[in-house]
C-alpha cells in the first residue's frame, strides 16, 4: 500500500492525475543463466578446456499510457559488457552491479490516424522498433537511438493482423572532427504482412538497413564488442533482408511454425573506403523449426534452427553467441528447450554447434579447425 501510495504521489507530482497514475504498467524480467563453452582444438596446439559462467540479466521499465494519443516508455537493466548483451557475469568479488537505461522513449500516435500510425523518439528495444523475426541481422538484447515512424503496431510494440511498416533514422556515433564531420547513422525501412489461410497462420516481410558514413566511426566507448576493425574499418553494410513463417496447431494447446531468413549486403569491394569487403562473402541465412511456445504452467517447446553467415553478409551485431562471440563467417546450428514450470517462471537450455563458414580466410592456422560449443541452461521470472 505504501509503494503504491509512493507511486500516486510521484505521479501527482508530475503532473498526472490519479487516473492516469494507475496505467503505469510496470513490466519486468530476471534470467539466471549457467553458461559452458567449450572450443574443439583439433590441431592440438592447445589443450580443449571449457569456459564456465554463471551471468544474470535483468531488466525492468515503466510504460505509462498517459492519454489516448500519448504514450512512453524507461527501462533500466543490467549494463552487461558488450553491444549485444545485458548479461552480468559473476566475478570481481561480489561488487554491485551497474544499471543502464536500456529503454526511454516517446511513443505519439495520433487519433486521427485510427491508432494506426506511431511515432517513437528516443532509444527501445529493436523488436519493438522494427519488425524482426529471429536474431539474423540483430541481437534481441538491442535497442536502437533515434526516431521511428511505424504503421500496424500496438502500443507493446507488436504487428497486428494485416500490413506492418516501419522506417527509422538511428544514431550510431558522433563524429567531433574539424575537417571531416559526418555522423554514422543507420536507416532502416522494413514491411511485414501478417494473414491466415484455411487452419494456417502466415507472416512474409523485407527489410532494408544502410550504415551511412560507417567509415567514420571513431570508437565504441561503452563496449568492447564489436570490435571497431569488424564494424568499420574498410566496411559498409547496406542490407537487405527477406523473411518468413508459416505456422499451425497440431493440438489445441500444441502449435508449430517453420521460419527463415536470407540476408544480402548491397554494398561491395572497392578501392576507396569499402577495401575490406569481400564480394564472394556477403550471404546469410537462417531456417528453423518451433513445437510449443511455453506460454502456460505445464507447457513446454521445442526448437532447432541452422544458421549460415558469411564474412561481410551483415553488421557484427548480430546474436553474439554463436561460435565465440565471432559474430559472422560461421555455421552451424542450435536446439532449445523450455518448460513453463509455474505461472511466470520457465525453465530451458540451448545448445550451440558452430564452425568457421570460410576457414581459408582464418589468418591464425591453429585457428581454422576450431569448432565451438555452447550451452546455456536458464530460469526466466517475468512479472
Amino acid at each position: 500500500m505504501k509503494k503504491a501510495m509512493f507511486f500516486v504521489a510521484l505521479a501527482s507530482a508530475l503532473g498526472f492525475s490519479a487516473a492516469e497514475a494507475v496505467e503505469l504498467n510496470w513490466k519486468g524480467d530476471i534470467r539466471y543463466r549457467y553458461e559452458s563453452g567449450t572450443k574443439d582444438d583439433n590441431v592440438d596446439t592447445t589443450e580443449d578446456h571449457s569456459r564456465d559462467r554463471h551471468r544474470m540479466r535483468v531488466r525492468l521499465g515503466v510504460y505509462p499510457w498517459i492519454n489516448e494519443e500519448l504514450s512512453g516508455g524507461v527501462q533500466i537493466s543490467t549494463a552487461g559488457d558488450e553491444t549485444t548483451s545485458r548479461n552480468e557475469t559473476y566475478d570481481d568479488l561480489f561488487l554491485a552491479d551497474t544499471v543502464y537505461f536500456n529503454e526511454a522513449f516517446i511513443d505519439y500516435h495520433p487519433t486521427f490516424l485510427c491508432g494506426n500510425v506511431n511515432i517513437l523518439l528516443g532509444k527501445r528495444d529493436v523488436a519493438k522498433t522494427l519488425i524482426v523475426q529471429k536474431d539474423l541481422v540483430w541481437d534481441s538484447d538491442l535497442t536502437f537511438e533515434g526516431a521511428t515512424l511505424q504503421y500496424g503496431k500496438d502500443g507493446d510494440g507488436k504487428e497486428k493482423d494485416g500490413l506492418s511498416a516501419a522506417v527509422g533514422y538511428y544514431a550510431v556515433d558522433e563524429r567531433n572532427a574539424i575537417v571531416k564531420e559526418q555522423d554514422p547513422y543507420l536507416i532502416a525501412a522494413v514491411a511485414s504482412y501478417k494473414g491466415e489461410v484455411s487452419d494456417y497462420s502466415y507472416a512474409v516481410g523485407t527489410g532494408y538497413y544502410n550504415f551511412v558514413h560507417l567509415e567514420n566511426m571513431d570508437s565504441q566507448t561503452t563496449s568492447t564488442k564489436p570490435t571497431l576493425a569488424q564494424m568499420a574499418t574498410g566496411k559498409d553494410f547496406d542490407v537487405v533482408e527477406f523473411f518468413g513463417n508459416v505456422g499451425g496447431n497440431i493440438t489445441e494447446t500444441l502449435p508449430w511454425k517453420v521460419y527463415g531468413q536470407y540476408a544480402f549486403n548491397t554494398a561491395n569491394h572497392d578501392t576507396d573506403e569499402k577495401v575490406n569487403i569481400m564480394n564472394s562473402e556477403r550471404d546469410a541465412y537462417l531456417v528453423g523449426l518451433q513445437v510449443g511456445n511455453a506460454k502456460s504452467p505445464g507447457q513446454w517447446s521445442l526448437s532447432g534452427e541452422y544458421v549460415s553467415i558469411e564474412r561481410d553478409s551483415v553488421a557484427p551485431i548480430t546474436d553474439s553467441d554463436r561460435n565465440g562471440a565471432s559474430f559472422t563467417n560461421l555455421e552451424g546450428f542450435k536446439v532449445s528447450a523450455a518448460y513453463h514450470i509455474v505461472q511466470n517462471m520457465t525453465i530451458g537450455a540451448s545448445y550451440f554447434n558452430f564452425d568457421w563458414k570460410n576457414k581459408d580466410i582464418i589468418t591464425t592456422v591453429a585457428d581454422r579447425d576450431d569448432r565451438q560449443h555452447l550451452i546455456q541452461a536458464d530460469v526466466v521470472v517475468k512479472f
